[in-house]
């Protein structure tokens, strides 16, 4: 292959992954306040998730939350973000994936006197009749919300096999 096709095929693949960028991250999304509530908002769904699908002990959630809208206004923050929570146990070396869920959410957070944030509320749309109104209501027009593959799991499987101490490798099997 020639020099110039190398240097058209990179170029190319630079133009799709600065465009792929772009797309993803919302341009009304604000990345120092983002990073500055997000570990609270993930906090928060690791802390809300409830039950366990997972039959041995030790199972835990893994949750991840990706900005679709973000704005403060008199000291409290309205994020709209999609959210992938996943729980997560060990059996024979493998990383077992045994519940969870991809749901768009409303997220409000006050600043607190140490200067972080906290969750005061939290909204998700209703399962079934009113899911479209609830998403309409809430979102504006062109946000994508959460469907069940469009958060990616890798950094919470990586995640998980870290605090299982697996190999980064490790197998992923269904509960």
């Amino acid at each position: 292959m020639s020099v110039r096709r190398w240097g058209t095929g990179l170029g190319a693949t630079g133009v799709l992954v600065a465009t792929g960028a772009w797309v993803v991250w919302p341009a009304d999304v604000d990345a120092r306040l983002w990073g500055e509530v997000r570990p609270a908002i993930e906090a928060r769904l690791v802390a809300d998730s409830a039950g366990t699908g997972y039959p041995y002990r030790g199972a835990r959630w893994f949750c991840r939350a990706e900005p679709l809208d973000l704005a403060e206004h008199d000291g409290v923050v309205r994020a709209g973000v999609n959210t992938l929570c996943l729980e997560y146990g060990t059996r024979a070396g493998a990383l077992v994936e045994c519940a969870g869920a991809a749901i768009p959410q409303v997220v409000r957070l006050k600043r607190s006197p140490d200067g972080t944030y906290q969750v005061t509320s939290r909204e998700e749309p209703p399962d079934g009749e009113g899911y479209g109104n609830w998403l309409n209501a809430h979102f504006t027009l062109g946000t994508e919300p959460a469907t069940a593959d469009s958060v990616d799991a890798g950094p919470l499987r990586s995640l998980a096999r870290t605090h299982f101490a697996l190999p980064a490798n490790a197998p992923v099997r269904d509960c």
